[in-house]
Formats: structure tokens, sequence, C-alpha cells
């Protein structure tokens, strides 16, 4: 009995396209479902503080960057 891998993934069908455009087809369709993202991320093991701490200085970041927006601007006089 033959085994076959089935890929359940993004797919480009190539036809009469050039393949330049084939190759920026394949790449936006690789960036818009985020999995070049995930191998990247499981690549290296990273530990569940350093995954937290990393999260919580997002945050405050995010937070930092709202109250900047919302502060009025500075006089200039």
């Amino acid at each position: 009995m033959k085994r076959t891998k089935d890929f359940n993934g993004s797919k480009v069908i190539v036809g009469d396209l050039p393949l330049a455009v084939a190759m920026r087809k394949f790449k936006q369709k690789i960036d818009d479902s985020g999995k070049l993202e995930d191998v990247k991320e499981n690549l290296f093991y990273e530990k569940p503080t350093t995954t937290r701490k990393r999260a919580k200085g997002a945050a405050k970041a995010r937070w930092r960057k709202k109250l900047r927006e919302q502060e009025l601007p500075k006089k200039m006089y």
C-alpha cells in the first residue's frame, strides 16, 4: 500500500501565469495566512515566564501609545 502525503495549504495554480506572478501570489497567500509567523514562533522554545513578560511589555507599550494619542498638544510659544 502506497502512502501519499496530503498537503492542505496555500496553492497557486500557475497555468499560463509567468513564474514571477505566481511566486508573488503564493508569497501573498502565505503572508495572509500567518503560517510563516507560526513557524518562526515555534522554531525555538520560549519559557512561559518570558512569554508573559513579553506580552506584558507589549500591553504597556499599547497603553502608553493610547495615552500619548489622547494628550493635548504642547504649547508652541
